[in-house]
């Protein structure tokens, strides 16, 4: 299937749970939100029912991409051949500041860099994919190319 969403077991009970709660709780709190706004009288001026369906919209449309992506998700458990891949969490050294960091790759729907979840089809997690201990890449980024070694991969 072409258009899979990769995602590590942890990701897929985030999806689900991140949708269960849209369509249940959020929907209410919406609909509550737009009943409240339609008593206020006249809709064509009234900025808190046009903020309600706004939200409404926005809300759909977030459901609507996440059962997509629970439809045709694909869990991916990680290897056991000591390499780099979805699931695995790598502890780089950058060569150029001696600076040692961790990130952890995953799918790229559950992907957040703030968080150190880094996507496989990212510059830095397609050129660690199948990589071990030791050995180094180079990843060009809008800064310019970075230089990393592998430390170890959990």
């Amino acid at each position: 299937m072409a258009n899979q969403v990769l995602v590590t077991a942890d990701g897929l009970a985030k999806l689900k749970a991140e949708l269960e709660d849209l369509q249940g709780r959020r929907r209410m709190e919406i609909a509550e939100a737009i009943r409240e706004a339609k008593a206020h009288g006249d809709l064509k001026e009234n900025a808190a029912y046009h903020e309600a369906k706004l939200n409404q919209t926005r809300l759909e449309a977030r459901i609507s991409e996440l059962e997509r992506a629970v439809q045709t998700a694909k869990v991916i458990e990680r290897s056991n051949n000591g390499g780099v891949d979805l699931g695995s969490k790598v502890n780089l050294l950058d060569l150029d500041f001696d600076d040692e960091f961790a990130v952890t790759l995953v799918g790229s729907f559950e992907a957040d860099p703030a968080k150190e979840l880094i996507s496989i089809t990212s510059p830095l997690g397609e050129a660690l994919r199948g990589k071990m201990s030791g050995e180094e890449i180079s990843v060009t980024s809008p800064n310019g190319l970075n230089r990393y070694r592998v430390v170890s991969v959990e």
